[in-house]
C-alpha cells in the first residue's frame, strides 16, 4: 500500500450548533451512572454562562481536536462561551494550527502495522493518521514566525497570538481555535508549550541564531494566567483531560495568594476524564480533592468519566442552544495585555 491508500478519510469536526441536544441531556438528568454525571456537568457550564459575573477558563489535554472537537473549541470562543484558554502544545499546534495550515487528519486503524507506517512517514494517534512530512512543515511555520518575532522572552500567550496574527493573514482554511482566538481577544497559553511542533520550530530558530533569538518563558505564563484570576474573581473551569493544563489553572488561586491577593477558589469545575484516581497523580485527582490544596470549590463541581469525543459534543450542544451565552460580555482579555506592552 501508498501512502495515500492511508491517507484518504479525513476526520470531519463536529459542528454542536447544528444539533440541538437539549433534549436528550435534559433526559439524562433522570438517569443514573456517567449519563446523569454529563446532564450535571453540562448544567453546571450552563450555570457559568448564565453567570455575568464568571470567566470562563477552558482546559484541552490529549487528542480530541484531531478526533473531530476541533471546530469545538474555536466555536465556544466564536460564541463567547470561554474567556481564556490552556492547552497542551499538541492540542494548538500540532492539531489545530497544523489544520488551519490546509493539513488534515484522517481516520485510521489502531491495528494498523506501525513499522510500515514510520516508513511511510504517518503518525498515529490511535486510530488517527497525521502526515509527518506535513508536520515538519508546520514546524518550520513556526519557526519562520519566531524569526520574524523581537529576539526576547515572551510568554506563550505572546506567541501564539502571533501564530493567529500569521493566520489572520495567510490562512488557507480560516475558523481554527487559534486564529478564532486572536479575532476574538480570547487569550491561549500553553504551559509546557516546547512538548509539541512548536518545540521543534524553536529549536530551529534557535539553532540559526544562537545569540539573538526568542524563547518562552513558562514563568512569565503562570504570572499571566493568576493576572487573570486575580481580575476575574469569580471563575469556573472546563477541563478536557487533566494534566499540565488542569493543574496549571487550578494554581492560579494558590499563586494569588502567594502574592497577596485574596481570591475565592474557582467557583465552578467541569472535567472529562477517563483518568484513574487511585494512583494519586496530580493530573487525575478528582476536583473534591483538589479543594483541599484550596484550588476549587465543591458546590458546583462534577467529574465525568468518560472519552471526551464522546460526551463534549453534548455538553456544548445543551449549552449553546439554551442560548445563555448571547447575553455575556466578552471579558476579551488579550487586550489587557496588548495594552501593558503599549501595542
Amino acid at each position: 500500500m501508498k501512502k495515500d491508500d492511508y491517507l484518504r478519510k479525513a476526520v470531519r469536526h463536529i459542528d454542536f450548533t447544528a444539533i440541538d441536544a437539549t433534549d436528550i441531556v435534559t433526559a439524562m438528568k433522570d438517569m443514573s451512572f456517567t449519563a446523569r454525571d454529563l446532564a450535571r456537568a453540562a448544567e453546571i457550564y450552563d450555570m457559568m454562562l448564565r453567570d455575568e459575573s464568571c470567566t470562563i477558563i477552558l482546559t484541552i489535554a490529549g487528542s480530541t481536536s484531531a478526533g473531530g472537537c476541533m471546530q469545538i473549541y474555536a466555536d465556544l470562543v466564536r460564541y463567547n462561551m470561554v474567556d481564556a484558554v490552556v492547552a497542551t502544545g499538541a492540542a494548538i499546534v500540532d492539531m489545530d494550527f497544523f489544520e488551519a495550515l490546509g493539513f488534515r487528519h484522517y481516520q485510521g486503524s489502531p491495528h494498523a502495522d506501525d513499522g510500515l507506517l514510520r516508513k511511510l512517514y504517518i503518525d498515529r494517534i490511535y486510530d488517527t493518521y497525521i502526515d509527518e512530512e506535513q508536520l515538519q512543515l508546520c514546524d518550520q511555520t513556526i519557526t519562520a514566525i519566531a524569526d520574524g518575532l523581537e529576539p526576547r522572552p515572551c510568554s506563550s500567550r505572546e506567541f501564539i497570538r502571533e501564530m493567529g496574527r500569521y493566520l489572520s493573514e495567510h490562512a488557507v482554511k480560516n475558523g481554527s481555535l487559534v486564529e478564532t482566538a486572536f479575532e476574538h481577544d480570547v487569550p491561549i497559553f500553553c504551559p509546557a508549550f516546547s512538548d509539541s511542533s512548536a518545540g521543534f520550530g524553536l529549536v530551529l530558530h534557535q539553532h540559526h541564531r544562537p545569540e539573538n533569538h526568542l524563547s518562552i518563558d513558562s514563568v512569565r505564563d503562570f504570572r499571566e494566567l493568576t493576572d487573570i484570576k486575580i481580575q476575574a474573581g469569580t471563575t469556573g473551569i472546563f477541563m478536557i483531560g487533566g494534566g499540565v493544563p488542569k493543574n496549571f489553572v487550578q494554581d492560579t488561586v494558590i499563586c494569588a495568594e502567594i502574592l497577596g491577593e485574596d481570591v475565592p477558589m474557582h467557583k465552578y469545575a467541569v472535567q472529562i476524564t477517563v483518568a484513574d484516581v487511585r494512583d494519586g497523580a496530580c493530573s487525575s485527582s478528582t476536583l473534591k480533592e483538589a479543594s483541599s490544596w484550596g484550588k476549587v470549590d465543591t458546590v458546583y463541581e462534577q467529574m465525568v468519566y468518560a472519552e471526551a469525543t464522546s460526551v463534549l459534543p453534548l455538553i456544548a450542544s445543551y449549552c449553546y442552544h439554551r442560548g445563555n451565552w448571547k447575553n455575556r460580555n466578552r471579558k476579551s482579555y488579550g487586550r489587557y495585555y496588548d495594552t501593558q506592552r503599549g501595542r
